[in-house]
């Protein structure tokens, strides 16, 4: 009976790499940057997490990022921008975070997670509604600010990326949006951010068992034509 040969190859897998991942044990980490566009502008931006609040959803009580209805001046509307570092973008890439307000907010909280392919741009506009180049929205949490549509506990966001191409440079920007401080605003917190991106890679073949079933398979097939005969 002639041998038979089986030629094994390489297969193709998805490996996940972590290019942020972020508790913030500092208000603003290592290329992080951060932009107040609130009008008129008011006396914080984001800022160490307060436990007296409540605390992080990991690490030390206070390792969480923070804003409050103070960005702006009483009446006025909230556009405080949390940026990212500049990191290479690419569709399927994996964004995660957590967020919450304090429980019983009377007050309404929104947040918007968005994307620049703009490389190192910070440029949100110059005003409380422009975006810039922050022109991908990921998510938009509790868009009509009503008074518990915002999670009440830490709670984790996760989206894969679209729309931003192959090996894109740019940022994600977390952007504290209300509107008329006096009826709406309070506290949020964010904690534990991180991107992941799937790098395909080479590995090696099949397990020897799937590669043993291939060469039993292709066996059975030359025998039965020999009996055929």
């Amino acid at each position: 009976m002639a041998a038979i040969a089986i030629v094994c190859g390489t297969i193709s897998t998805a490996q996940a790499t972590l290019v942020i991942d972020e508790g913030f044990n500092t208000v603003l980490p290592a290329g992080w940057a951060k932009t107040n566009n609130s009008a008129p502008i008011g006396t914080t931006d984001w800022f160490q997490g307060n436990t007296g609040v409540f605390s992080s959803q990991a690490g030390p009580a206070d390792s969480y990022a923070a804003a409050n209805f103070n960005a702006a001046d009483f009446g006025g509307d909230i556009s405080d921008w949390l940026f990212t570092p500049t990191v290479t973008l690419h569709n399927g890439d994996v964004f995660t975070f957590f967020t919450r307000t304090e429980a019983n907010a009377p007050f309404p909280d929104r947040l918007q997670v968005r994307v620049s392919t703009s490389g190192a741009s910070t440029n949100v506009g110059a005003t409380t509604s422009s975006v810039g180049d922050f022109t991908i929205l990921l998510f938009d949490i509790n868009p009509t600010l009503s008074v518990g549509g915002f999670p009440e506990s830490w709670t984790q966001f996760s989206a894969v990326l679209s729309g931003v191409g192959a090996s894109t440079q740019g940022r994600i920007a977390f952007r504290y949006v209300v509107t008329d401080t006096s009826i709406n605003g309070d506290y949020i917190g964010i904690d534990t951010v991180t991107l992941s991106t799937r790098d395909v890679t080479n590995v090696p073949e099949p397990s020897t068992v799937a590669v043993f079933a291939l060469g039993l398979a292709l066996l059975g097939w030359r025998l039965r034509r020999a009996n055929a005969r």
